[in-house]
């Protein structure tokens, strides 16, 4: 390195602006877990991942979420995920339905899907399963303790979104029957005249 490095900033890089990502977009993050060492067995909280806030008395999920791919990849947001309020069940109820919608994201099930493996999907083992999680998440802008607006995130994209498959670089489930009854009718004279469909060979593929 030349020894004016420190002394001559002219070919420095420019420092990199940290604007706040616009509210509402679309980024698929991973999701960790910072522990606080907070078990309750009888809630089934182990492990260590849960924090209880000294002030208020809460319990809560201290995530980090690391932008994947995009324009604002490698940026990192933080919010907290409730599990229990002294003020009543709305926190731990709110955090259970963002565990819900995360894990619906992350292993592509429909929210509306009330099938036996939606149900499966919908179950983990503890919070170790959300730990390194990969999602697709709503960015939202909310104040700090300072009054500075920062980024957060509070909504997990679900799969019934029309930008989920493309986001999550999945391809578009196609539904049953809809691209399969198009050749057939392309050439009707082949369905009628040829008829040793038994060959599992659709007559356009003969």
């Amino acid at each position: 390195m030349n020894q004016n490095t420190w002394q001559d900033f002219n070919d420095a890089e420019q420092q990199q602006g940290f604007d706040l990502i616009p509210k509402g977009a679309l980024v698929k993050v991973r999701m960790t877990i910072k522990p606080g060492g907070h078990d309750d067995p009888a809630q089934g909280w182990t492990g260590g991942y849960a924090t209880e806030s000294f002030d208020t008395g809460s319990v809560y999920l201290a995530c980090e979420f690391v932008v994947l791919e995009g324009p604002f990849a490698k940026r990192k947001l933080w919010s907290n995920i409730g599990l229990q309020s002294r003020k009543g069940p709305a926190w731990g109820q709110m955090g259970r339905s963002m565990i819900r919608g995360i894990l619906n994201s992350s292993r592509n099930v429909s929210p509306q899907d009330n099938s036996p493996q939606a149900a499966t999907a919908r179950r983990i083992n503890g919070f170790a399963d959300l730990d390194g999680i990969e999602f697709l998440a709503r960015v939202d802008v909310e104040k700090d303790a300072k009054g500075e607006n920062r980024n957060v995130v509070k909504l997990a994209v679900e799969p019934d979104h029309k930008d989920y498959a493309a986001l999550m670089g999945m391809v578009p489930k196609v539904p049953s029957g809809g691209s399969s009854a198009a050749p057939a009718q392309a050439n009707p004279s082949h369905a009628t005249t040829q008829r040793p469909a038994a060959t599992g060979k659709p007559a356009w593929a003969q």
